[in-house]
């Protein structure tokens, strides 16, 4: 099942700067990228982010764009994956994988239940616009990507 072209299921997370986000509030200031990850020791996922890090302040300052990465952790384990890879954004915990399981879904695997990798870009009336998710752990849509096509009017930049 794809959520690409219906509405983002609304969400309130737990966030590592000590609060909380709710999706449909991200929306206010323009469009969301949100990420699932699979768990804080998943290297797949630190580099994915480490590209959103990068990019993230760019496209909040520029075009209101919010980077939202769910990791399916504790609230701990969460902290200190940010901390340990130096990101510029905050993570939110989805320890039980509630809202991993609206998008992408989980799986039990040797680390525990973790969510199944994906990148979804959320417009500002709250469409999926994008959804990519993972064959493989080491599938990945990019922060650099995803930058240029919100800016490419919601279009594969490199179609055509």
């Amino acid at each position: 099942m794809t959520l690409e072209q219906t509405q983002a299921p609304d969400f309130t997370l737990e966030n590592t700067g000590g609060g909380e986000t709710t999706l449909s509030e991200t929306l206010d200031s323009g469009p969301t990228v949100l990420l699932v990850n699979r768990g804080h020791w998943c290297s797949f996922c630190a580099e994915q982010l480490q590209t959103f890090s990068e990019v993230s302040y760019d496209l909040w300052f520029n075009d209101g764009i919010d980077v939202v990465p769910v990791v399916t952790d504790p609230m701990d384990e969460v902290t200190e994956m940010r901390d340990r890879f130096d990101l510029d954004i905050q993570l939110l915990a989805d320890p039980d994988g509630t809202v991993a399981e609206q998008y992408s879904g989980t799986e039990e695997t040797s680390h525990g239940l973790t969510g199944v990798a994906a990148t979804y870009v959320v417009d500002e009336d709250g469409t999926v616009r994008y959804e990519q998710v993972a064959d493989h752990p080491a599938d990945r849509t990019y922060g650099n990507w995803v930058r240029y096509f919100i800016r490419n009017d919601y279009e594969d930049p490199f179609e055509g």
